[in-house]
């Protein structure tokens, strides 16, 4: 047997189409199986090569299965991983891909049999482009997952979600839930609220002259909006802070701009410059 033995894979889009393509790349499973409501949808991502096999009855899709990854909409997948995990082996590991963890975590919690299986994950890879078509064997090489482990979490289900994380390319980082949700509310969620304010900002007839500080501020606005409005919903507190935030240092702008104050708007701009570069290094010559 491969490492990782069966996988399964619920809910085959970019994300999960992605798992699979690195599974069967990297010869990691013996089989992958696509769990999912909609045959044609998972017939092209087996067309495609994402996994070996698609299934619409959820029993016989998690019978055998080693691992299970939970790749649905984020406020879906608490109730998908307790209904899975009824199904499923008792030495199964159930992880997910959702990209907010304290509410999944929380009620997940209240269930046993859910408990016992289940380790929260969020790998930070994605684009603003959906479905199997849209997957990459590499989309993971490198990326962090952060693994959100509560106390009662099993030590031996952790360990072997660490080791299939990190297996299908994945950097790991394990934290609180609610750590996660506040550093990602500043970090992914309100990157797309402000790339969609952009786009609304800009009067249509303007795009003509637009390039790439508008492509490249933009480009996550053409997101699924179902799937961004229903993670906005799942962190709407540590959103709401980071959007207050925001419009705090924006304000900072406006003043220093309606002050005409060369020097301050200039801090401004160095300050977050100097941030910026953190994140993504200068090349040194």
């Amino acid at each position: 047997m491969r490492q990782f033995g069966t996988v399964t894979i619920v809910g085959v889009g970019l994300i999960g189409g992605s798992i699979g393509l690195a599974l069967r790349r990297r010869g990691l499973a013996d089989r992958v199986i696509g769990l999912g409501r909609d045959r044609e949808r998972l017939a092209e991502a087996a067309r495609l090569g994402t996994i070996d096999e698609g299934m619409t009855d959820r029993d016989r899709a998690v019978a055998e299965a080693d691992i299970v990854v939970v790749c649905t909409p984020t406020d879906r997948i608490a109730d998908d991983v307790k209904r899975l995990a009824v199904a499923s082996r008792s030495d199964v590991v159930i992880t997910d891909a959702g990209s907010t963890k304290r509410r999944i975590v929380e009620a997940v919690e209240q269930d046993d049999r859910a408990r016992a299986v289940f380790v929260g994950a969020h790998p930070l890879a994605g684009s603003e482009r959906r479905g199997a078509a849209a997957a990459r064997a590499d989309l993971l090489e490198g990326k962090v997952c952060a693994l959100t482990p509560s106390s009662r979490t099993p030590g031996d289900r952790l360990r072997r979600a660490m080791e299939f994380w990190s297996a299908v390319g994945c950097r790991i980082v394990t934290l609180d839930a609610d750590a996660h949700d506040e550093a990602l509310a500043r970090t992914s969620h309100l990157p797309h609220v402000v790339a969609s304010a952009l786009a609304l900002s800009v009067p249509a007839e303007h795009l003509p002259l637009a390039a790439g500080a508008y492509r490249d501020g933009t480009r996550v606005a053409a997101s699924d909006p179902d799937l961004w409005v229903a993670i906005f919903l799942e962190n709407p507190d540590h959103l709401l802070a980071a959007l207050e935030d925001f419009r705090s240092a924006l304000d900072h702008f406006r003043d220093a701009l309606q002050e005409r104050d060369r020097e301050r708007l200039r801090s401004l701009w160095q300050n977050g410059k100097l941030v910026r570069e953190q994140f993504d290094p200068p090349p040194t010559h």
